[in-house]
Formats: C-alpha cells, sequence, structure tokens
C-alpha cells in the first residue's frame, strides 16, 4: 500500500492530465456505444497515451423525483453513498474513514452527486494492472452496497441544516429560490429543499430511492481512458453486479412538462443589502429542442459572452449600472429556465431593469447583426478545443451525448453546427422561445 501511496503521491494522476491535454486538445474522439444484457447502456473512449480512467454513471434519480414534502432527497442520498458500505459476503462492512482511507490506499476517487434531473457516481483511477481492478471492486460495493447510517444521516442533516439557515440571510438566495418558483410554479424544477423538507428525510427514504431507481438496466456509463472496449465492457459489469436486478426494469413515472407562462410577474423583496439583486426570465427549452445551437450561438451575443454581450454593452460599458451581467439558458430533459441577472446599486434597480429588458426586446424583435455573428461563432469554434483539453471535460462531453441521446458524432460536427446558423435562425429561435412581456422579475434589495 505504501508503494501506491506513493505513486499517487507523485503528481502522476496531474502529470497524466497535463500529458493528455497536450495530446488531444484539437483531437475529436471516438465514441464506441453498445447494451449489455443487463440493459446499461456504455459509452467509451479509448485513450491509451496515458495509464488514467474516467467513469460517469448516470441515473435518472435526479431533484425532479424528489416526493413535494422530501425536497432533497436525491442530493442527500448522493451525499450519503461515502458514508460507509454494508457487510457483504467475505467484504467486511467499512464506516466512512475506512472507506476513505481505502480509496487514499489505492491514489484513487469515488464521489455521487445528484442534479435536477440525474444522480451520477464518478470514478478516477490509475490503470495499472495491480490498481484498476482494486478500485472497480471498490467503487462496486460503495455504488451497490452503501450503507447509510443514520447516526452520520443525524449529523449532516444538522450541518445541512445550519447551512441552509445561513443560506437564507443572503438576498442572492432568496432572489433565486423566488425566481424559481414563479418561473416553474409546481413543476419540480421550482422545488427547493429547505429546512422542513430536510427533517422529513429519513435513511429508509434513501434506501427506497436506490431500490426504486438506481438499477443496472437504468444505467448509463460514460468512460475515458486507457482501456479496450473489452475491458470496459468487463468493469462495467463488475461496477454495476452489486445493484439490485430490479423487477423488470419498469419505465419510471413521467414527469409533466414545464408550463410556459401566461403573464409577467414582478415579484420585489425587501432586503437591506449593498447591491439588489435582478433576475428576469422564463422557462426556456429543452436539450432535445432543435434550435439547440441557434439559441446557443444567439445567447452568446445576448448575454453569455461575457463583457463581449449586448447586455454587457448596454448595461454595464454604456450605462455602468452593473459590474457583471448575464443571460443564460439551462435546457435539461425538461424546459430549464432562461435567466438574465445582475447587481446594481439599489437606487438603481429600475433603471437597470429597463435597460435589460429593453435589450432583451429589441434582440428577440430583430436577433443579431452579422458582425455580433461573426465574432460569436469565432469565439465558439475557437474555445471548442477547451471542451475537450482533459479526461474529466471530454467524460462530460460523452456523458451529456449519452444522458441526453445526441448522436455519436456529435462532437465531431460541433464546429459546423455552429457555422451554419444564421442570424434569421437566431432570431426565428429566440421569437418561438421567448415572450419578453410574459417574464418574471425578481429584485431583491431595492430601495422602495
Amino acid at each position: 500500500m505504501n508503494t501506491i501511496k506513493n505513486i499517487a503521491n507523485s503528481g502522476l494522476l496531474a502529470l497524466a492530465a497535463a500529458l493528455f491535454l497536450a495530446q488531444n486538445a484539437f483531437a475529436t474522439p471516438a465514441i464506441a456505444h453498445w447494451t449489455q444484457a443487463s440493459g446499461a447502456q456504455v459509452y467509451l473512449v479509448q485513450s491509451p497515451g496515458i495509464p488514467m480512467l474516467d467513469v460517469e454513471i448516470d441515473f435518472d434519480a435526479g431533484s425532479r423525483r424528489d416526493p413535494r414534502d422530501k425536497v432533497g432527497l436525491a442530493a442527500v442520498t448522493a451525499d450519503m453513498v461515502s458514508a460507509g458500505v454494508r457487510a457483504q459476503g467475505d467484504e467486511p462492512a467499512l464506516d466512512e474513514n475506512a472507506l476513505s482511507e481505502a480509496w487514499a490506499d489505492l491514489g484513487a476517487s469515488f464521489g455521487a452527486a445528484a442534479g435536477r434531473d440525474r444522480m451520477s457516481f464518478a470514478l478516477r483511477t490509475l490503470t495499472f494492472p495491480d490498481l484498476l481492478p482494486k478500485a472497480v471492486q471498490l467503487a462496486a460495493r460503495e455504488l451497490g452496497a452503501p450503507s447509510f447510517p443514520d447516526a452520520i444521516w443525524q449529523r449532516n442533516r444538522q450541518r445541512l441544516d445550519a447551512a441552509l439557515k445561513e443560506a437564507d440571510t443572503r438576498p442572492g438566495t432568496i432572489a433565486g429560490r423566488a425566481f424559481d418558483a414563479a418561473v416553474f410554479g409546481d413543476h419540480p424544477y421550482g422545488y427547493d429543499m429547505t429546512a422542513a423538507t430536510l427533517s422529513t428525510i429519513t435513511v429508509a427514504d434513501m434506501r427506497s430511492l436506490y431500490a426504486s431507481e438506481i438499477q443496472p438496466c437504468r444505467a448509463k456509463v460514460s468512460l475515458v481512458g486507457a482501456v479496450t472496449r473489452e475491458q470496459a465492457d468487463a468493469l462495467v459489469q463488475t461496477l454495476l453486479a452489486k445493484l439490485p436486478a430490479g423487477e423488470g426494469c419498469a419505465p419510471l413515472p413521467a414527469i409533466a412538462e414545464v408550463q410556459p407562462l401566461t403573464k409577467a410577474r414582478d415579484i420585489r423583496i425587501p432586503f437591506d443589502a449593498a447591491q439588489a439583486h435582478v433576475l428576469i426570465g422564463q422557462p426556456g427549452y429543452k436539450r432535445a429542442d432543435p434550435d439547440y445551437f441557434a439559441l446557443r450561438v444567439g445567447d452568446y451575443i445576448l448575454g453569455g459572452g461575457g463583457f463581449a454581450s449586448r447586455l454587457s454593452e448596454e448595461v454595464r460599458q454604456k450605462r455602468a449600472l452593473s459590474y457583471s451581467v448575464y443571460s443564460a439558458f439551462s435546457p435539461g430533459l425538461g424546459a430549464g429556465a432562461f435567466t438574465i441577472g445582475l447587481q446594481t446599486r439599489p437606487d438603481q434597480a429600475d433603471e437597470a431593469l429597463r435597460v435589460a429588458r429593453d435589450v432583451l426586446a429589441r434582440f428577440v424583435a430583430d436577433g443579431p447583426t452579422d458582425a455580433e455573428l461573426r465574432a460569436a461563432k469565432d469565439n465558439l469554434v475557437g474555445g471548442f478545443p477547451l471542451l475537450l483539453d482533459s479526461n474529466r471535460k471530454l467524460l462530460d462531453n460523452v456523458a451529456n451525448i449519452a444522458w441526453y441521446g445526441l448522436p455519436l458524432d456529435y462532437l465531431d460536427t460541433w464546429t459546423q453546427q455552429v457555422q451554419s446558423v444564421s442570424a434569421a435562425e437566431v432570431r426565428a429561435a429566440f421569437q418561438r422561445k421567448l415572450q419578453p412581456d410574459r417574464m418574471v422579475t425578481v429584485v431583491v434589495g431595492a430601495k422602495p
């Protein structure tokens, strides 16, 4: 074990990442895809140049499936996976300290996290023959047999409760919660974990979620690293072997569609702060929408391109109303929010709002100029290699291809898709998706 620790401490993982960047910064990888007998879908990019492997395992078990009175269940379940594993056969139980030490001994890592649509498990390990099988076996135990100890959950619940109370003192938190609730209404995308929902969650709820949603047949597994297809297939089987097989893998309940807004809402929340927090927006679009590239390019021009965007020019540079202003879409399996956000002096909030709304309305009506479109394409295409310049970033892209069912040549055609977007397509896409006269506006901290 000391040898293994010395290897890890020598910085080999960091060196491997640097080599990957140097060798693959401009490469567009080939993605292999197959489905195992269990129903698990596997996506592999072989990268034999360095002895490293990154794996992501995704399940449809994100926060959108949380019961209304237990919002936060997916997030805390993912967090509790690392709290220990049960004894199985000849393998002894491991508490959270023993589990952490086991990963340190291997110079590898495994963790879980939950977003709004999916629960994700991530393994990173070197692929040396004396390390890879041990890391895969340990990951299989943590994935398949978490112990969910109640004592650890009670401790974590107190920590989370304190964090929630502290967050509730921040104007940004208050604005975000009010915005989500107004934009999404009764849809789960609008739910936020609170002290009340946290108090109802038990380890029995975590085990129930695991039994119903974390099954091999529901897994989408993405791998990037120095393994062959045969090795990848075998290690995925090992990783998923300890999970419950389920009864025929019946489809999970459908999630309702996000409903469009029918009218504008203006929400003002008093708060004594040096800066007013301003959010403007509405439901946007799903990731599968055919307008994706037109909206991606258009949003870069409107407010996603930093200081080069229209919003920044009008709100920040010309009028000095805010140091930073942005726009963003957040597409997912459902229609995520379109958001314009800024902070400004409380006495300037109304003027900043007026300018931001005017910029948005003009952009939706008229679309971008030819010069803006050219500059956006150049920046997006020029920055494309940075989306692939590390094992982790490449894995993120492969996992998104897997999760959203995108074409396997998606990365091959990405730059062509961006380059082919026209100004008319941007204008038409924005007019289909956005209604400036039906937006939610939230202002926290403005002077009356």
